[in-house]
């Protein structure tokens, strides 16, 4: 198996692995090396160097660097991935941070949650972007862990905003800035359209064609002021 590099060479060891017959069950076991990574062909040192090179670096630039193949440095990062995670532990989030991801082609959507206050995310899963995947969180994380949440930031995706409710009723919902942005901007060009074709003459002039001309120096601070200050 593959240990730390010394300089410029790559170092293996070899070694005996016994195997001996378990007279409870039967069967063969093979002793167990605590000091080996999941793929057995490294050692769990190694596995976390290639784990914290890959939080700088893509795996393709890793796999190239140490000589490795793709599929090895992601499976060795995952195996880096959990042990920082199992050493992170899992206390009670109070602040989360609600959103989906694409995953592969088309609309397949998996829902990630995140703890803002420590800013690490802290879940991953679901089978699409409604309510009832959502809640696979609440359930998995259990009524004691999830009861302490006092605020929620989502997009306006209803059922986000639904599922939260229904498990911490007390928490406050934040929709952020981008979404909320956007939909004054919307509101925006319909009072345009609808002001370009009430007017004439010289007072139409002044409506139309200003959504990209000067008069977006004035929206980003009408915005601001509906925002209650907070672009």
């Amino acid at each position: 198996m593959r240990d730390l590099s010394c300089g410029e060479h790559r170092i293996y060891l070899e070694l005996l692995v016994r195997r001996v017959d378990c007279r409870s069950c039967g069967k063969v076991k093979r002793e167990r090396l605590t000091w080996l990574a999941d793929n057995p062909f490294y050692t769990k040192r190694f596995a976390w160097l290639v784990g914290r090179r890959c939080r700088a670096a893509t795996i393709k630039d890793v796999a190239n660097e140490l000589q490795l193949g793709w599929d090895t440095v992601k499976e060795l990062e995952k195996q880096y991935m959990r042990e920082q995670l199992r050493r992170a532990g899992r206390p009670a989030p109070r602040v989360i941070g609600i959103d989906e991801i694409s995953v592969g082609r088309g609309h397949n959507y998996r829902i990630v949650v995140s703890d803002l206050l420590r800013r690490r995310p802290i879940w991953f899963g679901g089978k699409d972007n409604s309510e009832q995947s959502l809640e696979l969180f609440f359930q998995e994380w259990g009524k004691t862990k999830t009861c302490g949440i006092y605020l929620a930031v989502m997009d306006m995706w209803k059922p986000f905003r639904s599922a939260t409710l229904k498990h911490v009723p007390d928490a406050s919902i934040l929709f952020d800035k981008f979404h909320v942005v956007s939909h004054l901007g919307d509101a925006l060009d319909e009072v345009r359209q609808s002001e370009c074709g009430r007017l004439t003459g010289k007072s139409r002039q002044f409506i139309k064609g200003q959504k990209y001309g000067s008069s977006d120096k004035f929206v980003p601070r009408s915005l601001d002021i509906a925002l209650g200050g907070m672009m």
